[in-house]
């Protein structure tokens, strides 16, 4: 597809040369020290052509993009009774905020805000050991990049557990309402710790790719969800993917997608690409600012705004 091609690199340098990047993670010590000027953007098609830009294949800590791929994993597990202890309503309130609990009882408002990610993560370590857990969960992410070399970034993961003392009060205050079943200590460090998966766009693009074409792997027919399921995970994507900022995000760029505070974010065309892009430099919102740029250019570009060209 020569004009995606020329598309995406035509992308990669528009954000190469703009002053405007946002500001990177300072809370998290690791990622705040990552050069804001990255950009890096990956566009996979139904053949698994990856058409690759800028950065595309440095990777990054994906942070709460993988939140995407623990949700498929607890699905698959538990089905709708994971509904039971997570909403899938928008928060309207910041991703680490703890106001929402209270007022709910401990039920987090959906699984893409912190506290809904730590119940869910719950969910997968619950009758393993934490390194069983995590070791299915980068086993699956391998699996859907077909890419063994997938890591954790281990001094991220370090970083966050020493700082992460707004996560440790939301599991508590969960744990308090007996939505959590292990041991607190437990399910954070699994939650830290697949949040400090390092993907590259190239790679994330792959994994994303069963989300773009109704829970099938393309280029092998493998189905890794039912189409149903690969829906509502692309529902609460596009409602809940950005936090506060998902209205804005569904409005500029039109597709689904989930961001990560490391300035990731996975974007889904149905049957048409799985997108990644990675730029650190953070807006408000805690969503890559030139990513979400990138993004709404590339949709306009190429007409796939599931809300219409």
């Amino acid at each position: 597809m020569p004009q995606l091609d020329e598309i995406v690199t035509e992308i990669a340098q528009e954000m190469a040369e703009r002053s405007d990047r946002g500001e990177v993670a300072s809370y998290i010590p690791e990622l705040a020290r990552i050069d804001p000027r990255h950009f890096g953007i990956a566009v996979i098609d139904a053949g698994g052509n990856a058409h690759v830009g800028g950065d595309g294949d440095v990777a990054f800590s994906i942070q709460s993009i993988s939140k995407v791929f623990t949700l498929t994993l607890a699905l698959g597990k538990a089905g709708d009774r994971l509904w039971r202890r997570v909403g899938r309503e928008p928060s309207g309130s910041a991703f680490n905020s703890i106001v929402l609990l209270e007022n709910e009882k401990g039920i987090p408002r959906n699984p893409f805000i912190n506290a809904g990610a730590i119940a869910v993560t719950d969910l997968i370590l619950s009758g393993h050991q934490p390194r069983e857990a995590l070791g299915e969960i980068l086993h699956f992410m391998r699996f859907l990049a077909d890419d063994p070399s997938i890591a954790i970034d281990e001094a991220v993961a370090a970083s966050e557990q020493r700082t992460g003392f707004r996560n440790a009060a939301l599991a508590n205050y969960m744990k308090s309402f007996g939505v959590l079943d292990n041991p607190v200590d437990y399910t954070l460090g699994v939650y830290f710790h697949h949040c400090a998966i390092a993907m590259s766009c190239r790679q994330l693009a792959m994994a994303g790719r069963f989300l773009a074409w109704q829970g099938l792997n393309p280029s092998t027919g493998h189905r890794v969800v039912q189409a149903e399921r690969a829906r509502r995970i692309n529902s609460i994507m596009l409602t809940c993917g950005h936090y506060d900022g998902s209205g804005e995000f569904a409005y500029r760029v039109g597709l689904p997608g989930k961001s990560g505070v490391g300035g990731g974010i996975l974007a889904v065309a149905p049957g048409k690409a799985s997108i990644a892009v990675w730029a650190p430099g953070l807006d408000a919102n805690g969503n890559s600012h030139l990513g979400r740029i990138a993004l709404e250019t590339l949709t306009r570009r190429m007409g796939w705004s599931i809300f219409g060209a």
